[in-house]
């Protein structure tokens, strides 16, 4: 039989196995993008249409939030597969509507039952349209070249895998600089209830802990990538990235980089905000004898509260990123 199908997908005839198939089309947007979603973590991504046409038919695709790793038809969107699944009951309606009428046409019948069958012309609906989120930014794979789009922090690119730690880094510290950003839009009236309950100290404070995580996965990455024996070298220093003056010595050891001698990285106040997050992190923000021996210059003393400020997280984030940089390379 013949099957009537919606604009956007089309009968294709019996498979080798006597499967009844059908082609439905998944629509871009206009920028050329289509949506896949992770089996694992559900969230939403985005690639482009003719990047993906151009891959293998047994590529294994990965998700760029959680790393999830499958076969890249598990990764169709619930829109998608709500498109896919109207044309397989269109399909279910019309070979429900050929096998009645075949019945109808034989007169089947009793003196008990009689079953009588008027055949109607199937028009099947319009596809269901897809409607997720939109692209906000265009991504490019350093290593595969492929463009694609996410919606929150990632590490992975969905054909290559595992991004560089560099590309990573300037990520996180973008997201911090914007989330910053986005206070200051906050109306009047309600940035100061939030003042008057310490919100803003608390961002600040949790903004420079997160710069100084970014810094230690970056440096350790790439301390880890470019020197061998790596592992025989930090065997028993501990969080060794974590403090700044034992990353520089280990940098200029191993890689020739002293970032304590670039002129754009100011190290006295890098010292003075890694010294910040320690207080904050393991002395609940109030200075200790370890705080003064690196910021030997404050006028605090010990069990006075260190202050963080937008413009302390800033200057982290800006500092940072130069940085990071630095020690990419």
């Amino acid at each position: 039989m013949t099957f009537r199908t919606a604009d956007g997908a089309s009968y294709e005839g019996r498979d080798e196995s006597g499967n009844e198939t059908f082609r439905v089309s998944i629509p871009s947007d206009e920028h050329g993008y289509f949506g896949r979603e992770c089996p694992a973590c559900q969230q939403i991504f985005r690639m482009h249409l003719d990047d993906y046409k151009a891959l293998p038919d047994d590529l294994i695709l990965t998700c760029p939030y959680c790393g999830h790793q499958e076969e890249h038809t598990s990764f169709v969107t619930s829109q998608q597969q709500e498109r896919v699944m109207r044309v397989a009951q269109d399909a279910a309606m019309q070979l429900i509507s050929e096998a009645f009428g075949g019945l109808g046409r034989s007169g089947r019948s009793n003196k008990f039952v009689k079953i009588t069958y008027r055949s109607t012309p199937f028009y099947p609906q319009p596809l269901p349209d897809i409607d997720e989120e939109q692209l906000v930014r265009e991504r490019t794979c350093v290593t595969c070249g492929i463009r694609y789009a996410v919606f929150g922090e990632h590490s992975f690119c969905p054909v290559s895998g595992a991004l560089d730690a560099g590309e990573v880094a300037r990520d996180a510290l973008g997201a911090e600089a914007a989330k910053l950003s986005a206070l200051d839009s906050i109306p009047g009236p309600q940035r100061a209830a939030l003042r008057e309950q310490g919100v803003f100290d608390r961002i600040a404070v949790d903004t420079l802990s997160r710069v100084v995580g970014v810094v230690e996965r970056l440096a350790r990455a790439e301390f880890e990538r470019r020197v061998e024996p790596a592992g025989q070298i930090l065997k028993g220093k501990g969080n060794v990235f974590q403090r700044l003056d034992d990353l520089a010595d280990l940098y200029s050891a191993h890689l020739d980089i002293d970032p304590r001698l670039v002129p754009d990285v100011d190290w006295v106040l890098l010292t003075k905000l890694w010294a910040t997050r320690h207080a904050h992190v393991h002395a609940g923000g109030l200075v200790d004898t370890k705080y003064l021996q690196v910021v030997n210059y404050s006028s605090l003393k010990v069990g006075q509260r260190i202050v963080v400020t937008a413009d302390d997280a800033r200057n982290a984030i800006r500092q940072a990123m130069i940085l990071c940089s630095i020690l990419a390379g």
